[in-house]
């Protein structure tokens, strides 16, 4: 398996509502709901991920800075479903082929979105959540092997 990419340029952050530029690789919507105004067609979308977005609860936690921490911890939690472990296999794909990737999102605050959340996740200066990465298949095939190697057979 190839080894993830560190090189911290492949992943940026734009507002949705700024023009698109050729040097944005891969442009990535991690909203729930659509940018309001915005077209379809001015967006210039690669995916739309609405299933790595934090949730409206979460969301009302953007307004308390200083709760970053915790705020980072929900977020990963929110991110064990399966949908959002197969959104994040996608953003990982387009990583894997050193693509750079644009995290967008709709809101006003530029310090704290979702999309800075998800970067801190994919460029590792937090733990992803143990249902997700792109080792997460290869490391359960060794552990199933591992134990069936342990297990006496009869």
């Amino acid at each position: 398996m190839p080894a993830f990419p560190n090189d911290e340029s492949l992943i940026r952050i734009k507002r949705a509502y700024e023009k698109p530029a050729l040097s944005d690789g891969a442009r990535v919507l991690v909203e729930r709901d659509w940018p309001r105004g915005l077209g379809r067609d001015a967006a210039r979308l690669d995916l739309w991920l609405p299933a790595l977005a934090p949730s409206e609860t979460l969301v009302k936690w953007f307004s308390h800075p200083g709760m970053m921490s915790a705020l980072q911890r929900k977020y990963f939690n929110e991110l064990k479903t399966p949908k959002a472990t197969e959104a994040l296999e996608q953003v990982y794909e387009y990583l894997l082929r050193e693509k750079p990737v644009t995290l967008l999102y709709g809101g006003d605050n530029a310090e704290l979105n979702g999309a800075v959340l998800l970067k801190n996740l994919l460029e590792g200066h937090r733990m992803p959540p143990n249902s997700t990465g792109p080792a997460k298949a290869a490391a359960a095939g060794g552990r199933v092997a591992a134990r069936a190697a342990r297990r006496p057979r009869r």
